[in-house]
């Protein structure tokens, strides 16, 4: 699998480096997010907020902007979290374990094993899609429905004791090359499921009232204007107007996580 993986490797530019914060950045925005639009992301992402410090520093709006089109915004909203917990208890350092990553918000089990693998070239279960992807086509040819109870051990037994990093580099890149030539097989995980529709979903609702709140900067919007123009964006796209009832759960459900507040009838980023 690693001599595959040689053959379609990728020279992306969150790899070879031992910043575990720019490596944090760059596993949270390629979950869910093709690697084409992360390229375009990652880099001015860095150059604003470039240590966890000064994310910690920065207004949770201005975070939100700099995302604004990667997509998942609750991605950008946790990564601040995240370091603001970081800069609070960890003196602005990432730890260095599987274990005590986990506990960070928005690090969940890949997440921590990618930093720990990448940052600091050390063993750890790596499971994500690409990985997935090559142990179903290699060691589960035909099956359907396997579970990850059963690829987890044998990824943990074929990592390397060393050169861990230049190993899930392989498997990384020998997965994308298998999704992009055959039928995806992913698609055999027993936890594959199906993206649905961006287009006319809660999630596009909600992506776009963040954007218009963004847009209004200090002074905010009135909910009544925020939603108004929500509906303008909705006939836009050929669609009816958003259900007030649906519109109302959506303010509050972005107003209880954090992603802007209210001031009286006036949402402010």
């Amino acid at each position: 699998m690693k001599r595959e993986g040689a053959l379609y490797y990728r020279d992306l530019p969150w790899r070879g480096i031992h910043d575990p914060y720019a490596v944090l950045v760059s596993e949270v925005m390629l979950q869910q997010t093709q690697v084409k639009r992360v390229l375009g992301y990652w880099p001015r992402f860095l150059k604003a907020f470039p240590t966890i410090d000064a994310l910690a520093a920065a207004s949770t709006s201005d975070v939100l902007e700099l995302w604004q089109g990667l997509g998942y915004n609750r991605r950008a909203l946790l990564l601040k979290r995240c370091a603001d917990e970081c800069a609070a208890t960890h003196a602005g350092v990432l730890p260095s374990t599987a274990d005590e990553l986990v506990k960070l918000p928005g690090i969940g089990p890949a997440t921590a094993a990618g930093v720990v693998a990448f940052a600091f070239d050390k063993p750890s279960l790596y499971l994500e899609t690409n990985v997935r992807t090559v142990f179903l086509h290699e060691l589960f040819p035909g099956r359907e429905g396997v579970k990850d109870s059963e690829i987890a051990p044998l990824v943990e037994l074929s990592c390397p004791q060393k050169d861990v990093r230049a190993w899930y580099y392989a498997l990384l890149d020998y997965g994308a090359h298998l999704k992009a030539t055959m039928p995806n097989p992913s698609r055999r995980s027993a936890h594959h499921a199906r993206q649905s529709e961006f287009e006319g979903s809660r999630r596009q609702k909600r992506a776009e009232l963040v954007r218009i709140v963004l847009a209004a900067g200090a002074e905010g919007v009135s909910v009544k204007q925020a939603l108004r123009a929500l509906d303008q964006v909705e006939k836009g796209g050929g669609r009816e107007a958003v259900d007030p009832g649906e519109a109302s759960s959506i303010v509050n459900d972005l107003l209880a996580e954090g992603f802007f507040r209210q001031v009286g009838d006036v949402l402010v980023p």
